[in-house]
């Protein structure tokens, strides 16, 4: 990150920091260790290997990393306390997982904030069910504070959505010259 801000400077630029983890999030440690496995549970190896194979042909650095971290195999999962790398298995692209009660959570959260990370994008499985446990359970004990003012509406994409949330459709009951 220091270099990436070094060369950016040298172009008169500032970059800021992201990273994109899914989140398993319960009560207990040992609840979400217990969800992470299950997630995992009924994907056979011959899967895990398809999935695998298919990623190798991708020309990505970031997805080689990531089976780098996983190996291809179940043995060792928690590659750094509480970061999982199981959803890399089956699933291109960002592939691991903070798993714990959400004081663990936090924490590690903390730790890449501590490296620079500003923003943090969170996903999980199944993805309202996990939404609504991060907003119950880890929210409350992040420490979210507002430093700016918000960033003004970018619409550079994806247009659909925009334009769906903006334009609401005629009702069915409307003939088509009222529509």
């Amino acid at each position: 990150m220091a270099d990436v801000r070094a060369r950016a400077a040298q172009h008169g630029r500032t970059v800021k920091f992201g990273i994109r983890l899914h989140i398993i999030v319960r009560e207990t440690s040992e609840a979400a260790w217990a969800a992470a496995n299950e997630l995992i549970a009924n994907v056979s190896d011959e899967t895990i290997a398809a999935a695998q194979k298919a990623f190798a042909r991708f020309d990505s650095v970031g997805q080689r990393r990531m089976a780098e971290l996983h190996q291809g195999g179940r043995d060792q999962l928690e590659i750094y306390p509480n970061l999982w790398a199981g959803v890399g298995l089956v699933r291109g692209g960002s592939g691991t997982a903070l798993v714990g009660n959400p004081q663990e959570i936090a924490a590690l959260m903390q730790q890449y904030a501590d490296l620079g990370i500003e923003t943090f994008i969170l996903s999980g499985y199944p993805h309202l069910e996990e939404a609504y446990r991060v907003a119950e359970l880890l929210f409350p004990v992040l420490p979210i504070e507002q430093k700016n003012a918000p960033a003004a509406q970018n619409l550079t994409g994806p247009f659909g959505e925009v334009i769906a949330n903006d334009i609401v459709p005629p009702s069915k009951t409307a003939t088509p010259q009222e529509a």
